[in-house]
């Protein structure tokens, strides 16, 4: 048997193996929409002026890492590092003053995050509301605002 005659029996099975595909279903796209930021709800918004008379009950919380704490605060604030420690809210009391070394703010408390820039501020604003907190707020302007407006590169901030 020469190659060309071997090459003619194997064109028949190539063409048999190589058809075209057929639909019998057509696949009907389904247009959803989607945002990345699902708020359970609004939250109370404090600008530069408005937290300058915080009310003594709010607990202003400091959601950025204890290094950025230790560099520099808004006087007052208590370190909850949202990042490391995002289950914070959900520990026990004990567990929790063990781990931060201040009590856990209670839920009909007012609590105030901010951060260095808004965006771990508002993640955390919104955690606390599924957590069960009933006053959430938050500084949008945060360390950036208070440092700009202040002039100061440190503040007094208690330690986590």
């Amino acid at each position: 048997m020469s190659f060309r005659h071997a090459l003619r029996i194997a064109r028949p099975l190539v063409r048999v193996a190589v058809s075209k595909p057929t639909i019998t279903n057509p696949i009907v796209p389904t247009i959803r929409n989607f945002t990345t930021s699902q708020r359970l709800s609004t939250t109370k918004r404090y600008n530069f002026a408005s937290l300058q008379s915080l009310p003594s009950s709010s607990i202003l919380i400091d959601v950025r890492e204890p290094s950025e704490f230790q560099a520099g605060a808004i006087p007052g604030a208590l370190n909850l590092p949202i990042t490391s420690a995002p289950e914070a809210l959900c520990l026990p009391e004990d567990e929790f003053v063990d781990r931060f070394g201040f009590a856990k703010p209670p839920k009909d408390a007012e609590v105030v995050f901010y951060c260095k820039a808004g965006v771990r501020s508002a993640a955390a604003a919104q955690l606390a509301l599924q957590m069960g907190y009933e006053k959430v707020a938050e500084y949008p302007g945060s360390w950036v605002d208070w440092v700009k407006r202040t002039n100061e590169a440190a503040g007094e901030g208690k330690k986590a």
